[in-house]
């Protein structure tokens, strides 16, 4: 019998074993089931402890050791010892991310992945460090169920991109899981509160972890759950506070150029100390000789300008799902950090409301994944939940110009798919370059580039003539693939966007503040490169026309029309698509007889020996 009366027989009927929730966090991560129809967690690491600690320590003699028993070899072994390795997941050794996160040693390796060199030989990558945090909770439910545990759904934070998503996939693939569902963390949440409590309404999700913060605002109706907007920080949590504490005392302690071992020694530290200051109003923080009491009210100073970050975001979702915070029905908190006063305090005056509490903001997220993974596994209840998730930014294409095409805008419902009919611009053009790109701006270098890719075999047309659909697909998991297929010949090329890094909190902030304060720029930007390409098609075409049907031109026209060309050659140079759309309607006057003697002869070519009743 297991300490928390739960034990269940495995069932030989099934073949895929039990079916968990895992939340992957950055400090902690759980695995929690539906058991007897309510969602718990189970027990991990040693006694009933429901967290396990993100912790993975390897041995130089090979052995690899997970939980509250590897943090504690941190401080001797901070090389050897990753921790917080969520925050590595998806992104490059260049990413400033990174470079903040850093007392690892790193190891060169092919593509643009994080390898940290640790004891016992082969470097490893953070995909396979989360690989050993969930084969550890995969055991201790095995261990639980007395019996396989094969299927999971994982928690990502909501503003996870493709490659954060991607690498979570591959770890619990990694650690012998089939992954039924990548759930945003806010919307595992929710459901928990929205079938344990039976809550209807509109609700915002604030969740603030150890390494990632998210806000989602959340529709709960009869059993539909629709996220109106979601918004986050990829590299903002828990763990900031405790590098806030740690930087303090290094300045207190006079060390400009600390080791790796008194940073993992540190950060131990401040983590206490900041669990501490939840209950106390002053804590004594000690490393090693030095002494040094942290008082509540600096520790507050401390953080503010971090949790005033997570207001701006807050605010953004609030517009963006079209709702006020006096609207809303209530406030759910989610995330370690929650617990901190402070983050109480300014998400109750942020909303106008006292946040909701009422389950524990370390479990939530593992109890909702585990109603996911239930709903999806038992036959009996899979109609009786229908999620509705976002996707966080736009995504589109690259198109003549240099402008972006928006197939799939943010904030739309998964999974998802829409497609568009491109064409060629030029004669003869058997290739077409598919750039796929993500972001809200309208020029192709202010948003994000995802992939590339060619699609080759075109058959030789005129411009204009070829049709070319370029699907765009996102799945349950956010994760996107495109397609772009020829009509005519049925030729296609696809790919799954995977990019090599994922984005950093910078350059989300970024994205969405600059289409707010760019808008109007960007609109006539847009405008500008469409009458450029306009007129580019337009001086082709007439070059084209004169080389060809030069011999129908009448006294003066040549001239007329060629300085008409150079002025609509010389505006498209500039910056006013007014003046140049000007030009190009000027063209079109003074070469109209022109182009209507061309046409004229090209209809009279094609019936001439024809009696009028075969058409």
């Amino acid at each position: 019998m297991s300490k928390n009366g739960y034990l269940q027989i495995h069932d030989p009927l099934k073949p895929k074993g039990y079916a968990v929730g895992i939340d992957l966090g950055t400090t902690n991560s759980l695995v929690a089931s539906v058991i007897q129809g309510k969602p718990r967690c189970l027990s991990v690491d040693d006694g009933d402890a429901m967290l396990l600690p993100s912790v993975v320590h390897y041995a130089k003699e090979g052995g690899v050791v997970v939980g509250a028993r590897a943090r504690k070899l941190a401080a001797e072994h901070p090389t050897d010892t990753i921790i917080s390795v969520k925050r590595f997941m998806g992104r490059s050794p260049e990413d400033p991310e990174t470079r903040k996160l850093g007392h690892y040693q790193f190891a060169d390796g092919p593509g643009r992945v994080v390898r940290f060199q640790v004891a016992g030989g082969q470097p490893v990558t953070p995909i396979e460090v989360s690989g050993e945090i969930l084969r550890a909770l995969k055991r201790r439910a095995e261990s639980h169920f007395a019996g396989k545990v094969e299927q999971a759904v994982i928690t990502v934070p909501a503003y996870f991109d493709d490659a954060q998503r991607q690498a979570t996939k591959d770890a619990g693939r990694l650690a012998g899981l089939e992954v039924l569902r990548l759930l945003n963390e806010p919307t595992a949440a929710a459901l928990a509160y929205g079938l344990d409590k039976g809550s209807q309404g509109t609700f915002a999700v604030y969740d603030l972890g150890g390494g990632t913060f998210d806000i989602s605002i959340l529709k709960l109706v009869e059993g539909i759950f629709e996220v109106k907007s979601t918004g986050g920080d990829s590299a903002l949590g828990g763990d900031d506070f405790d590098r806030a504490i740690a930087q303090r005392v290094l300045q207190a302690m006079g060390e400009s150029s600390p080791s790796p071992s008194l940073v993992a020694e540190l950060l131990a530290a401040a983590r206490k100390t900041k669990e501490a200051l939840t209950d106390a109003p002053e804590v004594e923080l000690g490393v090693g000789s030095h002494r040094q009491v942290i008082r509540r009210e600096d520790f507050d100073a401390w953080i503010q300008p971090l949790i005033q970050k997570t207001g701006i975001v807050c605010r953004r979702a609030l517009k963006d799902a079209g709702v006020t915070a006096a609207e809303l029905d209530g406030v759910i908190l989610v995330g370690g950090a929650t617990r901190v006063p402070a983050v109480r305090r300014y998400v109750a005056e942020l909303f106008g409301r006292e946040p909701l509490g009422d389950i524990d903001p370390d479990q939530v997220v593992a109890l909702g994944a585990a109603v996911q993974a239930d709903l999806l596994t038992n036959t009996d209840r899979q109609d009786e939940v229908l999620l509705l998730d976002v996707i966080p930014l736009s995504l589109g294409l690259e198109t003549m110009g240099g402008i972006v095409e928006k197939l799939i805008p943010r904030n739309s419902t998964i999974p998802t798919a829409a497609a568009q009919v491109f064409t060629t611009f030029k004669d003869g053009q058997t290739g077409l370059d598919v750039h796929v790109l993500q972001g809200e701006r309208e020029a192709v270098e202010d948003c994000r580039s995802l992939a590339r890719f060619r699609l080759s075999g075109i058959p030789p047309m005129a411009a204009g003539i070829a049709r070319v659909e370029v699907r765009f697909q996102v799945d349950a998991d956010g994760i996107l693939s495109v397609t772009a297929q020829e009509q005519s010949t049925g030729i296609s090329q696809s790919i799954t966007v995977k990019p090599s890094h994922g984005l950093t909190d910078e350059e989300v902030e970024r994205m969405l503040l600059d289409s707010i304060d760019y808008a109007e720029q960007d609109i006539q930007i847009r405008q500008v490169r469409e009458q450029r390409v306009e007129a580019e098609r337009v001086l082709m075409d007439a070059a084209k026309q004169l080389g060809e049907h030069g011999g129908l031109l009448q006294d003066g026209e040549r001239a007329a029309i060629e300085a008409a060309i150079e002025r609509v050659r010389e505006l498209a140079k500039g910056e006013d698509s007014h003046a140049i759309k000007e030009a190009i309607h000027a063209l079109d006057e003074v070469s109209r007889s022109f182009v209507e003697r061309v046409m004229n002869q090209a209809i009279s070519q094609v019936v001439a020996g024809h009696s009028v009743e075969e058409y």
